[in-house]
């Protein structure tokens, strides 16, 4: 009897053993597939900005594939929309930068590109307006701009005369800003789905080229607003190129990154 006792006890000991074994291996393989995304995310390096008061931005960088530090590289500022907002360094990633590592692209042009955070319930624009004109740049669209002048040039040899900035929706509308609050700090703007104010649009900002996207049936931001942007953009003297896509709704930024042109035509600009 007690040799049976003994004999029971150790089968439900080794039997705890290999269901504790089968649940770490569960676990494990469950912990497994939900880091996997991450993998996907492995080009762009995971940083955050502190500058010298304390304040953070959380950010991801894409580096060129070679980089040389006796050459000078351009640099992208991405701008992204509200639905990516938050501060886990990681969702901006799903609505716009992952098409800059088109292997075709990266192999054709030599780039930075700087993908900053913004909190949940923050913006890239002042609480005032959705026109760049009386709209002022937030916290974190400052931060953004620290970052770039100094932090990243310091650290990498960035080209001052090939700054770019693009953003997607509130991105855009960023990008707007910033071509108006500091004409001459990029060489160009490509605002993607954004919204405009063009009754603010001055001398000064118009000297920058813009490259515009939209789509017709847009149910977020009316096509007109992308429309007059553009037109008073060129009535006032400036450049601006404009691709009006069709039925992609709110998305036009999956075919604007995609353009092959469009990068020829960034690269190619300067700051004067």
């Amino acid at each position: 009897m007690i040799a049976y006792e003994h004999y029971t006890s150790f089968v439900r000991q080794a039997s705890l053993l290999v269901w504790s074994a089968l649940l770490l291996a569960v676990l494990g393989f469950a912990a497994t597939i939900k880091a996997a995304p991450a993998t996907n995310a492995e080009p762009f390096l995971a940083r955050i900005y502190t500058n010298a008061t304390g304040a953070i931005l959380p950010y991801r960088l894409l580096p060129p594939k070679s980089y040389n530090s006796t050459r000078s590289y351009p640099v992208i500022l991405y701008l992204h929309g509200a639905a990516a907002r938050g501060n886990d360094n990681a969702e901006p990633l799903n609505w716009g930068p992952r098409l800059f590592l088109d292997d075709k692209l990266r192999d054709r042009h030599d780039f930075f590109l700087v993908v900053p955070q913004c909190p949940r319930g923050g913006g890239w624009a002042g609480a005032s307006g959705l026109g760049f004109g009386a709209a002022g740049e937030s916290a974190s669209l400052k931060l953004a701009v620290e970052l770039l002048t100094n932090s990243l040039s310091k650290e990498f040899n960035l080209d001052a005369k090939r700054r770019y900035a693009t953003g997607v929706s509130m991105g855009g509308h960023g990008v707007w800003v910033l071509l108006g609050r500091r004409p001459g700090f990029f060489a160009a703007g490509i605002p993607v789905c954004a919204p405009g104010e063009p009754s603010a649009v001055t001398d000064k900002a118009v000297k920058v080229p813009v490259w515009v996207f939209h789509s017709d049936d847009d149910h977020l931001v009316p096509v007109r607003q992308a429309r007059e942007m553009v037109d008073v953009w060129r009535k006032q003297g400036g450049s601006a190129k404009y691709s009006e896509y069709t039925g992609l709704k709110h998305s036009s930024w999956k075919k604007a990154y995609t353009e092959s042109e469009m990068f020829d035509w960034l690269f190619a600009q300067k700051s004067r």
